[in-house]
């Protein structure tokens, strides 16, 4: 009997023992899967981490990559032949520089742009802002109230008792803007008139650009992207008041301009020299060198050699000049007297491949010597600001980085204006290219090639 009492217990102690290692056996295996699924986190986080920080080193090159292309430039830039500026390669991983064009919500375009292609905040005029795509009567002249330095009211403007009277009052600015987005703060300025319906600002209608109220951003499902205010505006287009070599001008406008009689002599000959400069004293003050020229009776020839010698200001810098030769057709439609006609004649003519682009001298060969003399004291045929919207991708696809980035080449090197990160945005290519990334194959170029300016 007490044999049968000891099997038993052992029996029921080894029976205890087995529960308990099952149960030990059971945590140790749940402990290995836990810290399995944290070392699996912990390495797809880490992962995850070194891509964005390629993504960023890639983003870095890329701004490099846009200094050097127009480091040392005379105000014509133009990439070599061959650049690309898409799907360009930096380390494992690749860099893109998307620039819209304004006439083509159906393909990508890449390159980059020139800001004098678009209307400086700071320099318009009311009656060129009026004629920008979508721009009010109140914007427009509460941009002008924004910026001046004075406290009076401009008919539908706003001065500081307006700003001051909101809920969450601010003063107005009365200085010049800083940012395009600073648009925002003036009266009757809206993210809908800034970026349209474009919400990752690609300048490409995607599919919730196009689907009525079923996902923002709110569209019309027109079909057509309306791209807003923004790809018309800048607030960093200047230029110093020197010839493309970097020489002092001559103003036109000075009784006493040294080098100008020599100037005039050099290209018209003697017969001609002394009623030209009869015409040159009688004429003072001209209002800009087209103006000049016409009253002067330069020829195209002549003047075309000149040009870039002359000036009628004394100031050393020029702000807000448009560039004529990079300019879409809805900023040329903002100078000051033009219709359209005229400015189908200006793409017409800038496109010719025999027409000198240096200077402003073929503008008068189109206009008539009215909207020549208007259109002179506004444009320029030079760029020295450039930016870029930047998409910096790893190798992996796992990460990317994109930026807003503005350089102004009147210096070597050139100096960064403004650098803004932008990836909120979300991404803005096709999501072909990421996929094919992470499957490990070099991303392809889906989109068509362009350079400076807009379209």
């Amino acid at each position: 009997m007490r044999c049968s009492q000891t099997n038993f217990g052992t029996t029921r102690s080894r029976g205890t023992v087995l529960i308990l290692t099952m149960w030990i056996v059971l945590i140790l295996a749940g402990l290995v899967l836990v810290f399995g699924r944290a070392m699996r986190v912990e390495v797809s986080a880490s992962a995850n981490h070194v891509a964005a920080l390629q993504a960023e080193a890639v983003a870095q090159g890329a701004l490099r990559f846009l200094v050097s292309q127009v480091d040392g430039t005379d105000g014509n830039y133009v990439p070599d032949a061959g650049t690309s500026f898409e799907a360009v390669p930096v380390g494992d991983g690749f860099f893109w520089m998307l620039n819209p064009a304004v006439d083509d919500d159906r393909n990508y375009f890449f390159g980059i742009r020139d800001e004098a292609s678009r209307i400086n905040l700071n320099s318009a005029s009311t009656d060129m802002l009026l004629k920008l795509p979508g721009m009010t009567a109140e914007l427009a002249a509460a941009v002008v109230d924004w910026r001046d330095t004075d406290d009076e009211v401009s008919p539908g403007g706003a001065e500081g008792e307006y700003y001051l009277l909101l809920s969450d009052p601010y003063y107005c600015k009365n200085a010049p803007f800083e940012t395009v987005d600073e648009l925002l703060l003036v009266k009757e300025g809206s993210l809908e008139l800034l970026h349209g319906e474009d919400a990752n600002r690609n300048g490409f209608l995607d599919a919730n650009e196009n689907d009525a109220d079923d996902a923002d951003p709110p569209d019309n499902r027109d079909g057509h992207l309306d791209r807003g205010l923004r790809d018309y505006l800048t607030v960093y287009s200047r230029e110093p008041n020197l010839s493309s070599s970097g020489e002092a001008r001559i103003n036109v406008n000075d009784v006493g301009a040294r080098g100008l009689s020599g100037l005039l002599r050099g290209v018209v000959g003697e017969d001609r020299y002394f009623q030209l400069m009869d015409r040159v004293r009688g004429g003072r003050p001209f209002r800009n060198i087209l103006d000049f020229r016409i009253r002067t009776g330069l020829t195209a020839s002549e003047f075309g050699q000149i040009a870039d010698r002359l000036t009628t200001t004394r100031e050393r810098t020029l702000t807000g000049l448009i560039n004529v030769n990079t300019a879409p057709r809805e900023v040329l439609l903002c100078l000051p007297g033009l219709e359209e006609s005229d400015v189908d004649a200006l793409m017409t003519k800038r496109s010719a491949p025999d027409t000198d682009l240096t200077t402003i001298a073929w503008v008068a060969d189109v206009l008539s010597p009215e909207k020549a003399r208007l259109v002179g004291d506004v444009i320029t045929t030079r760029s020295f600001q450039f930016s870029a919207d930047i998409l910096g991708v790893s190798g992996s696809g796992r990460a990317f980085r994109r930026y807003r980035a503005v350089v102004d080449a009147r210096t070597s090197p050139p100096r960064v204006l403004y650098w803004e990160e932008v990836t909120h945005l979300g991404w803005p290519l096709a999501p072909e290219i990421l996929a094919e990334m992470r499957a490990g194959r070099s991303p392809a170029g889906r989109g068509s090639f362009e350079t400076v300016g807009a379209r």
